[in-house]
């Protein structure tokens, strides 16, 4: 009888801590994700805010990119750890926090103790069990190959508003582009434009290859698109179908979005619909 092996890889934030003194951001192991703990610094420009709500945001938002390489999200946390040096920092991250976990409602423990540096004032670990069931695959987009691929899916599924590789890349630049796998097979891909205006609107839009349709995929995105708004900080979303994309739109209603426009671009003829549900 061979022995299967289990999956076990190393997911890399960008903190030079992790160099320094060497972990990684998170650890898959088989179905099981371990976050390390995380806290509020913008690993980009390793620069840290000064406000413990700003700071638990920003945990969040690296905690989410990790459990998104790891090929998992928010909804998957089974457990979630939080640790401050001053227990009166909590409670006003309790909004942030419920804003992402409020529906998942992962076992939880708050700790009080000294954190490596002194500008640090909340750190957050989570552990997260990928679920079992279709092997779909959720990734965010980068290399020129995965950005080919949902490019494809943009263009397949809104050919009205084909894009060259040029216009893809500009996108990526800006916006969270993720492609869903079925095991090694491309089935669709998402976009998640951070919140704008006064109304903090974000905008998820969720695409599937037609031969994939009706299989919850496009529900899979949605989700995963949602997750990642919430930790934005968006107060809506907003998400644009064709109108002629019958399956799109029953998607996004039965996500609980609601029409509000209908219109035609300036020298075309597709009729598009614009859509918009709350964060919770």
């Amino acid at each position: 009888m061979t022995e299967q092996r289990v999956e076990r890889r190393a997911v890399l934030g960008g903190s030079v801590f992790e160099e320094r003194i060497g972990y990684a951001r998170a650890v898959v192991d088989g179905d099981w994700v371990h976050v390390s703990g995380t806290t509020g610094f913008d690993y980009g420009t390793m620069t840290i805010a000064d406000g413990v709500v700003e700071q638990a945001e920003q945990c969040l938002r690296n905690i989410g990119a990790a459990l998104a390489e790891a090929g998992c999200g928010f909804s998957d946390v089974v457990r979630v750890r939080y640790l401050l040096p001053d227990r009166e920092d909590f409670e006003p991250c309790w909004p942030v926090l419920r804003r992402v976990f409020g529906e998942v409602r992962p076992a939880a423990t708050m700790m009080v103790c000294g954190l490596a540096d002194p500008r640090m004032r909340i750190e957050i670990e989570v552990y997260a069990r990928r679920r079992v069931g279709p092997a779909l695959r959720i990734e965010a987009v980068h290399g020129e190959d995965m950005l080919a691929q949902w490019r494809h899916v943009h263009n397949v599924v809104v050919p009205a508003a084909a894009m060259s590789m040029d216009e893809a890349r500009e996108r990526l630049g800006r916006y969270r582009l993720e492609n869903a796998y079925l095991g090694e097979a491309l089935v669709g891909c998402s976009t998640v434009r951070p919140p704008e205006g006064e109304a903090a609107a974000a905008t998820v839009i969720a695409r599937v290859l037609p031969e994939f349709r009706r299989r919850g995929f496009g529900g899979a995105l949605y989700e995963r698109g949602l997750e990642h708004a919430r930790v934005l900080g968006a107060e809506s979303v907003e998400t644009c179908v064709l109108a002629a994309n019958e399956d799109g739109l029953r998607v996004a209603e039965k996500w609980g979005f609601v029409e509000f426009e209908r219109y035609v671009l300036d020298g075309g003829s597709d009729l598009w619909i614009d859509l918009r549900r709350g964060v919770g």
